[in-house]
């Protein structure tokens, strides 16, 4: 499976000759397996038409911020599309277009689009010679890669101008092998298979109640996503939530009970290289569960004997190997830090990730949470008030740090 697979990419052509070679990227992208949505400047139309484009790409080609034959049409939201996309690459990036790049204006839907990106840029130059060595054009190039825009340098060659020489654009397979090439230093967890669990379990009573808890699924749905963009192969064992995620690195298997969370745990998990426990599994269940729905008149001598589920996290800390890690979270009320402690070394755990209810913004139901990471060796981190999928990146980080790489991952 491509690292490009299933992955967003907004593509922008600009007024360049080059802008004939965007129908081959396209081409390329869709062959790699990803999502590609063209943003083309209005100049960019006198070289390439949008009807080839949005054929090959399958989506209609956007241009302008408003359909300007169309007065009832939305608006196209240029944040939106910066938030969509997992990469934007523009290619050719004309002179005139890195010159207003560097110098943050945004008078097309390119230029907005980008200024509201916060996914890699890649930007690959097309001109000619002389313009290409221009000392301003040099400086906008070096002042985009100080702001982290990755540039992909040109091919010295034949030009339009008939000059043979630097500013010819890379060719379209050199292109997309660049992004892959470049992907590939950052994805520390390349070939990595991550188990995560994730939501609440639900255990049921009779036909129609339960006992449950107020997990939405949040924490381990970002925690999946996080693992998947830095190149992981993650299986996401959910109970029961409203959430969806799409990803081609990501297998998504839904359970309602812990037992039968249990079984597909211990299913994934000797193939996995790191698991991440992070559901909120029932403690205990009904002893019995009747078939019907138990009628009201019935209830006023009801009694629900419980028992105990089992505990899969020690389940799996009994039963890993050396290579493995195996982390647990750990939502606690009081004596959180004894308490977390005390469940890394009772279940042979490498790591655990401790919150606390005593923190606003933090648990259940919430977008943020605050977390403390501790390692086995007793080692804490303590982390500020984030949002989910920041938080998600943090632990990443530190499981990285600690068990995989020396140096912090970069997002």
């Amino acid at each position: 499976m491509s690292i490009l697979s299933g992955k967003n990419i907004l593509l922008g052509v600009t007024g360049g000759i080059a802008a004939y070679k965007s129908t081959y990227i396209v081409r390329l992208l869709k062959k790699q397996g990803a999502h590609v949505q063209v943003l083309m400047t209005p100049s960019s139309k006198n070289f390439v038409t949008p009807l080839t484009l949005s054929t090959l790409s399958n989506k209609p080609i956007i241009s302008d911020f408003f359909d300007k034959n169309d007065e009832n049409k939305l608006w196209n939201n240029h944040v939106e599309l910066a938030l969509w996309a997992d990469i934007f690459l523009i290619a050719p990036a004309t002179s005139n277009t890195l010159s207003k790049m560097a110098s943050a204006r945004a008078d097309n839907l390119l230029l907005a689009t980008y200024l509201s990106s916060k996914c890699p840029v890649y930007f690959a130059p097309a001109m000619d010679l002389d313009m290409h060595k221009n000392l301003a054009n040099q400086e906008n190039i070096q002042k985009l890669i100080s702001h982290g825009k990755i540039h992909i340098p040109v091919n010295s060659g034949f030009l339009a101008s008939g000059l043979e020489g630097q500013g010819r654009m890379k060719e379209p397979e050199e292109i997309v092998n660049f992004i892959i090439k470049n992907i590939r230093k950052s994805l520390k967890l390349l070939n990595k298979k991550i188990l995560i669990t994730a939501g609440p379990t639900y255990e049921p009573i009779d036909a129609v109640r339960f006992i449950g808890n107020f997990s939405s699924g949040k924490m381990g749905f970002s925690l999946a996503k996080t693992a998947a963009n830095l190149g992981a192969e993650v299986v996401l064992i959910t109970g029961p939530t409203s959430l969806k995620i799409t990803d081609a690195n990501i297998s998504v298997i839904n359970v309602v009970s812990a037992d039968e969370m249990f079984l597909e745990v211990k299913k994934h998990f000797k193939s996995s290289d790191i698991s991440v426990l992070s559901s909120a599994v029932s403690d205990f269940k009904p002893k019995r569960r009747s078939k019907i729905k138990i009628k009201k008149k019935s209830m006023d001598l009801l009694s629900i004997d419980l028992v105990e589920n089992i505990d899969i996290l020690k389940h799996l800390g009994e039963n890993k190997s050396n290579k493995q890690i195996l982390v647990g979270f750990a939502l606690e009320t009081d004596n959180e830090f004894q308490n977390a402690l005390s469940k890394i070394k009772n279940k042979n755990l490498d790591a655990i990730v401790l919150n606390s209810l005593n923190d606003k913004g933090a648990g259940f139901g919430h977008d943020t949470n605050k977390v403390t990471f501790i390692n086995k060796n007793g080692k804490i981190k303590k982390f500020k008030l984030k949002s989910k999928i920041d938080v998600s990146k943090d632990i990443f980080n530190e499981l990285i740090k600690n068990f995989l790489w020396k140096e912090p991952v970069l997002f």
